[in-house]
């Protein structure tokens, strides 16, 4: 047999020193494939893949809506930090989820009572303007009208009434039209938003024009099952992460990480326990990890998927800080290798 030029991955990380990524370098081989051919489609987590393998982190400043619409649009996942209020952590996956739909099953809806001002308020916070205007301002009532830029732009006075301004000539489709429908309808009555109601006329849900246009550039984009964006959300270990936990979940989190340093703790374990237990189509995120000890007891608790890594960047430095943790590359190798038996 003709001997090997080179080592494989096996061979080198199965010695007893650790290797980090700068103590190695991967050999060239032999192509017989187009790079189109490369098929980048992920396991994310037990129950969630990801046409492109692109995760932010959960620390603190690095994700929010804006960063986690761009992953997610390129089809990979942002995970939302928890350095900020319940209410601030909830507003931002709910940005991200809204961004772009399928049908909005939970449009902003103002009733004709409202002014120009609380659409210009709605711009800023979330980033769009088209609002449909019901009797009373609430989803599931008489649809009436719809507010957009063009009904508005031009208007001085923003204290003026929605009722003087919206348009009631409306195009909309009837509760049970698919996707494909809806999509068709939208480009043949080139409207910017298509109400879709039931058949006492009342509001059940929306859909938008630039979600067509958003659909054509991104065709990896990462979509659950609703058509949203999916997001993820970083909570801690402690109790009060419970209350936050229960928020993300009404706001339609995809997924949640616990954030902690070491994460084989009797806190963490409580934790994962706790989550799988009332919300068990949530997935997990468990970690940081770097021995298979620290990794079986989180699978063995309920974790769908594992960071792995304690300090081995320049931003986290807990091996510096800590003296604690373990060469990357070799965390790695070892971590996955075991989790791969749980399909993890």
């Amino acid at each position: 047999m003709k001997p090997k030029d080179g080592y494989s991955a096996e061979e080198l990380l199965n010695s007893t020193q650790g290797l980090s990524y700068n103590d190695f370098i991967i050999l060239p081989g032999y192509i017989d494939f187009n790079p189109d051919d490369v098929d980048l489609e992920t396991q994310f987590t037990r129950n969630l893949k990801l046409k492109r393998p692109l995760v932010s982190s959960p620390m603190d400043t690095v994700t929010e809506s804006k960063m986690a619409i761009s992953l997610a649009l390129l089809g990979g996942i942002g995970i939302i930090h928890y350095n900020n209020t319940i209410e601030e952590q909830v507003a931002q996956v709910r940005k991200v989820k809204r961004f772009e739909n399928g049908f909005i099953t939970d449009p902003v809806v103002l009733s004709p009572e409202h002014t120009i001002a609380h659409i210009d308020e709605i711009k800023e916070k979330f980033g769009f303007s088209g609002i449909p205007i019901t009797v009373d301002g609430k989803l599931g009532s008489k649809l009436i009208g719809i507010v957009t830029n063009r009904d508005i732009d031009f208007e001085t006075d923003r204290s003026k009434k929605l009722k003087d301004v919206m348009t009631t000539d409306l195009v909309t489709a009837k509760v049970g039209i698919t996707l494909a429908q809806a999509n068709e309808l939208l480009k043949k009555s080139k409207k910017g938003k298509l109400p879709i109601v039931d058949d006492e006329g009342n509001l059940v849900a929306l859909m938008s024009r630039n979600d067509l246009v958003t659909n054509r550039e991104y065709p990896f984009a990462s979509k659950d099952t609703n058509k949203q964006l999916m997001v993820g959300a970083a909570i801690s270990t402690k109790d009060e992460s419970k209350e936050r936990l229960q928020e993300l979940v009404k706001a339609g989190v995809n997924v949640v990480v616990i954030d902690a340093a070491q994460g084989n703790s009797i806190y963490q374990i409580e934790m994962i326990k706790y989550i799988k237990k009332k919300y068990p189509e949530l997935d997990v995120i468990a970690g940081n990890v770097v021995t298979i000890e620290q990794c079986e007891n989180l699978i063995k608790a309920g974790a769908d998927a594992l960071r792995i890594g304690m300090g081995p960047g320049s931003i986290c430095t807990t091996q510096v800080t800590m003296a604690v943790g373990r060469a990357q590359s070799t965390a790695v190798y070892r971590c996955s290798k075991f989790a791969k038996q749980y399909n993890i």
